[in-house]
C-alpha cells in the first residue's frame, strides 16, 4: 500500500516560495515601470530594477527568518509549559486530554482509554498535536522559510530585470507589464498545481492584484514628471 501523499506537507516551503516568487516579479517589475514612465534611457530602469532585486531578496529572507523565528519562539514556549505541566500535574493533563477526544466525538470511556495510551506512548507529543495544534508539519521552521522566500525572489526578480535589459525602451512599460502578468499567471499556475488548489482563481487573483500595483507605480512615476536624460 503506497503512503497518500497531501497537500499540507508542502505548506511551509510553499507559501514561502510562493510569495518570494510573486513578490520578486512584482516588486521589481513595478520599480522598473516605475523609474521608466519618468525616464527616456534603459541604465535607471536596469538600475532600479537591479537594486530592487537585491534589496528585496535579503529583506524576503530576513522578514522569513524573523517572522518564522518567532511562531517557533512561541512553539517552545508553550511545549516547555506543557512539558511542565505534565511533570506537575499529570492527572489535570489526563483528564484535559479525555475531554479533547469527547469534544470530538467520542464517549467518555473510548476518549479516556484513548487519552491514557497515547500519554503512556508520549504525553508530549499528544498535547502538543491535539491541545496545541503542533506537529511536524506545521512546527515552523525559519531557515527552511527565509531560504525558499530569498531564492524564489530571485528567479522571479531576475525575469523582469531581464526585460529592463533586452526590451526597446519606447515600449518598455507594455513589455514589463505584458511580461510580468505572464510571468505572475505561470507562478499562479505552479503554486496551484503544487498545492492542489484552483488553477483559474489563482491566476485571476494574482493578475488582477498585480495589474493594480503596476498601474499605481506607472501613475507615481508621471505624477513626478521627471524626464531623466
Amino acid at each position: 500500500m503506497e503512503i497518500e501523499e497531501h497537500y499540507t506537507n508542502r505548506s511551509g516551503w510553499l507559501r514561502a516560495a510562493v510569495l518570494g516568487a510573486n513578490d520578486g516579479i512584482l516588486s521589481t517589475t513595478s520599480l522598473a515601470i516605475g523609474i521608466a514612465a519618468a525616464s527616456t534611457t534603459r541604465e535607471p530602469i536596469v538600475l532600479a530594477a537591479l537594486a530592487g532585486l537585491v534589496a528585496g531578496a535579503l529583506s524576503m529572507a530576513a522578514g522569513e527568518y524573523v517572522s518564522v523565528s518567532s511562531q517557533s519562539d512561541i512553539e517552545v514556549a508553550d511545549l516547555t509549559r506543557e512539558k511542565g505541566e505534565l511533570e506537575n500535574t499529570p492527572d489535570a493533563e489526563l483528564q484535559e486530554l479525555a475531554n479533547i477526544y469527547r469534544q470530538r466525538g467520542l464517549d467518555e470511556n473510548l476518549a479516556k482509554q484513548v487519552a491514557v495510551q497515547l500519554t503512556a506512548h508520549d504525553a508530549l507529543g499528544a498535547h502538543a498535536k491535539d491541545e496545541l495544534g503542533i506537529n511536524e508539519i506545521t512546527q515552523a521552521k525559519p531557515m527552511q522559510a527565509a531560504l525558499a522566500s530569498a531564492a524564489s525572489f530571485i528567479i522571479g526578480g531576475l525575469l523582469p530585470l531581464l526585460v529592463s535589459i533586452f526590451a526597446p525602451i519606447k515600449l518598455m512599460l507594455i513589455y514589463q507589464y505584458g511580461f510580468s502578468i505572464v510571468f505572475l499567471g505561470l507562478s499562479a499556475l505552479v503554486a496551484a498545481k503544487a498545492g492542489g488548489s484552483s488553477r483559474g482563481k489563482a491566476v485571476l487573483r494574482i493578475c488582477f492584484w498585480g495589474t493594480a500595483a503596476m498601474v499605481m507605480t506607472a501613475l507615481v512615476g508621471y505624477l513626478f514628471g521627471v524626464k531623466t536624460t
